[in-house]
């Protein structure tokens, strides 16, 4: 089965950087499709972006495109997301997801979760 363990998170002021990592493990995950979700206290997982197995084809929540960019390194079984220009509302737990079957905004487009990895945006 697929297993997902993302890293990276920690505290940052607004304005800075940080570059989230996922290490996978599977058979077949150089033709899965992945995908970033973040959850804020109180709040839904809501949708961050997600990468085509093969990174072809991307896409971005609006509050992330300009300002995030979703990559995949297959040979490394690891996808990662570089924020830049972090706000306070970009405060959240980060986690990454795994689907089979196609990659979408929903999260129940996908079947596997990694433990998140928490993000903190200082003002």
């Amino acid at each position: 089965q697929v297993q997902l363990v993302e890293s990276g998170g920690g505290l940052v002021q607004a304005g800075g950087s940080l570059r989230l990592s996922c290490a996978a493990s599977g058979r077949t995950f150089s033709r899965y499709d992945m995908g970033w979700f973040r959850q804020a206290p109180g709040k839904e997982r809501e949708f961050v972006t997600a990468i085509s197995w093969s990174g072809s084809s991307t896409l971005y929540a609006d509050s992330a495109k300009g300002r995030f960019t979703i990559s995949r390194d297959n040979v490394k079984n690891t996808m990662y997301l570089q924020m830049n220009s972090l706000k306070p509302e970009d405060t959240a737990v980060y986690y990454c997801a795994v689907t089979r079957y196609g990659m979408g905004r929903s999260r129940s487009n996908y079947d596997y979760w990694g433990q998140g990895t928490q993000v903190t945006v200082s003002s």
